[in-house]
């Protein structure tokens, strides 16, 4: 009799995005939706499967790949794949797959969402009201930064950067970008401007960090990066913590060397709730929520789900990360 081939996935999903799996193979699942699985459980759990349904906080590297003889394919539940050793996975002949193109608009919703609430000052706002602490009306109570027809830079054009900068149109924002190459058909769309890193850092009322994690953006935004921004600026990340230095942005924000900063990921998640840039009232941050709708992780899950079915069926992905 053939076993079923097995398929682990490394947090607790909805039964209806797994059940499609169960019909076809053996499913263990981590019981948690919130707590990560240990090292020691993944890598036990690895050794065994044909297929991981991965989060982008599990570490897929290459001792993981090399231990697990059997498998196959690793669908990563993000857009973003820089947990996972592709050379080691090339070698290993595993498939990575990951989820573009279905989070997009949303994570550009939520960019544009955290540019306008770091900008108005809406969570102190929301939170000076819910203490109680509101006494009255004042002409410069929780005075925040215009959006409209100021600058926008993007850093990272691509299809996230492409529809954040969509919406900045409705702002009647100039629109910045620096990209590893030229978008002409973006710059067409919505009028944005083409230019180097330094211009984009010194011109821009907002700087939206969207770039994916590589060796050559790691640490892109340093203590010299920010200097050169506008002693008004706001600086936005929800592309992957680790592009900046997070002492130097700490250092810069408590000087007021630039005005705030609103940030959706950090350099080690979750943060540290006694972090310094926790304790600074310019800083609006969140728990990596870019892609959190109901609907797109729903869509998300769905896609990973089917990428594993094709491979574990012989078939090609629909969504393969090229090594």
């Amino acid at each position: 009799m053939m076993t079923k081939q097995y398929v682990f996935i490394t947090r607790k999903l909805p039964e209806e995005v797994v059940q499609s799996l169960r019909e076809q193979f053996e499913v263990n699942m981590w019981h948690s939706d919130t707590m990560a699985v240990p090292r020691e459980i993944l890598l036990e759990e690895a050794g065994k499967a044909d297929a991981l349904l991965t989060m982008l906080s599990d570490k897929v590297d290459r001792e993981l790949l090399t231990r697990s003889s059997n498998l196959k394919v690793v669908a990563n539940l993000a857009v973003g794949f820089d947990n996972i050793d592709l050379e080691a996975a090339k070698e290993n002949n595993v498939l990575i797959c990951n989820t573009p193109d279905v989070l997009t608009d949303t994570t550009a919703d939520l960019a544009f969402a955290l540019l306008m609430a770091t900008a108005r000052k809406i969570p102190q706002a929301v939170q000076i009201v819910k203490s109680g602490e509101w006494r009255s009306w004042g002409p410069l109570l929780f005075t925040g930064a215009d959006i409209h027809h100021k600058t926008i830079g993007i850093v990272g054009m691509g299809k996230i950067g492409s529809a954040v900068a969509k919406r900045a149109t409705g702002f009647d924002m100039e629109i910045l970008y620096h990209n590893r190459n030229p978008k002409p058909e973006v710059e067409a769309a919505v009028g944005a401007k083409y230019c180097s890193f330094e211009q984009l850092v010194q011109q821009s009322d907002f700087i939206v960090c969207l770039t994916p994690l590589t060796p050559e953006t790691k640490n892109l935004f340093t203590e010299e990066v920010f200097k050169q921004m506008k002693p008004s600026a706001i600086f936005i990340n929800a592309a992957r913590g680790a592009v900046v230095d997070e002492e130097a942005l700490y250092r810069v924000l408590k000087d007021k060397v630039i005005a705030a900063a609103g940030l959706d990921v950090f350099q080690v998640e979750p943060i540290d709730a006694h972090h310094p840039l926790l304790t600074l009232d310019n800083v609006v941050a969140l728990p990596h929520i870019g892609s959190a709708s109901a609907e797109t992780r729903s869509a998300m899950m769905a896609l990973c789900a089917e990428n594993i079915q094709l491979v574990l069926n012989g078939k090609v992905p629909k969504t393969i990360v090229k090594s």
